[in-house]
């Protein structure tokens, strides 16, 4: 479990660093800081803000953090799902070109959301260690 939550940190880090760099993230000049106006899209799908990318940057850090234990790696892979979970109903529910959508997000980023916080979620649950017929934890 502290395997998967630190690649999920990591990926999360790289996510947030890729999205400063002009190219991977395409019309960089029209990133703003925050925002539904923000043209700039991490390899021309993903919608980012300066705002979204920092979002992204202290999300992997905090996964990379808590996958120094057990107990954090659980609570960033579900915690963490859930979050994005949230976002991804907040992403369907909010007006994308409206002053809410300060993030941004638009529909790739909110689908991303939604597989994120299942597989988040998922992982989190799947690799919880199970009890012994003992009843203690093996794993």
């Amino acid at each position: 479990m502290q395997t998967v939550a630190g690649l999920f940190g990591a990926v999360f880090l790289l996510v947030g660093v890729l999205g400063f760099i002009p190219g991977i993230t395409t019309n960089y000049g029209d990133m703003t800081f925050a925002g539904h106006d923000s043209g700039a899209e991490l390899l021309g799908i993903f919608q980012v803000s300066v705002l979204h990318n920092i979002v992204h940057l202290l999300f992997g850090v905090a996964g990379l953090l808590m996958a120094r234990t057990l107990s954090g790696a659980r609570i960033f892979l579900i915690g963490g799902g859930a979050i994005y979970l949230v976002l991804w109903l907040y992403g369907l529910i909010v007006d994308s070109g409206g002053d809410a959508n300060f993030v941004p997000l638009n529909t790739a980023d909110n689908w991303l959301h939604f597989g994120l916080g299942v597989a988040m979620i998922a992982f989190g649950l799947a690799l919880m260690p199970r009890r012994g017929i003992t009843g203690r934890r093996s794993g």
